[in-house]
């Protein structure tokens, strides 16, 4: 006879998130330094003449090719992108077959010194996700402000915890 066990009607479900952080990107393994400084120059080419938060992005693939992507505002606010949208994309479109492995997100502001870490928003979250799911592969995340601390974590979901995905919709 099959046992059951029941569920109470409340119980607490505690989620945990391990962050790397590295005093400066200098401390970074070599090949996340490279990616960093490559998404700081994506920082550079970004559009952003409304809200003057400029963010690079740089995602390695897993054939060693490095995509830059960076945030692109417009003047219909929900009409621009940002910049890890723009670089992940971009790699799905053109190597529509190979996994992302790392991506890294730094930024500049022209109002005044961002001295924190950059995190993806909710709706990277999702792409991201999204590309680590379909690969099977996880994509460790580097993220940075225009100095100072670095954060890393390995996967996505140590950032989204509880994502949705596709098998909700099967």
């Amino acid at each position: 006879m099959a046992k059951v066990s029941r569920i109470p009607d409340k119980h607490t479900l505690m989620v945990r998130t391990e962050i790397e952080v590295y005093a400066s990107a200098e401390k970074l393994p070599k090949n996340d330094q490279l990616l960093l400084a490559k998404a700081k120059l994506a920082v550079k080419n970004a559009y952003a003449p409304y809200s003057h938060f400029q963010v690079g992005a740089a995602v390695r693939l897993q054939n060693g090719k490095i995509i830059l992507g960076n945030n692109q505002e417009n003047a219909a606010y929900p009409s621009g992108l940002c910049a890890e949208r723009v670089a992940i994309f971009q790699a799905g479109a053109l190597y529509p077959n190979v996994a992302v492995k790392s991506i890294a997100i730094s930024c500049k502001s022209i109002i005044k010194p961002v001295l924190e870490p950059v995190t993806p928003c909710g709706a990277c979250r999702q792409s991201i996700a999204e590309y680590e799911l379909r690969s099977g592969k996880p994509i460790r995340i580097i993220m940075s402000g225009e100095k100072g601390a670095v954060y890393v974590v390995n996967s996505i979901s140590s950032l989204l915890p509880l994502l949705f995905n596709a098998s909700i919709l099967k």
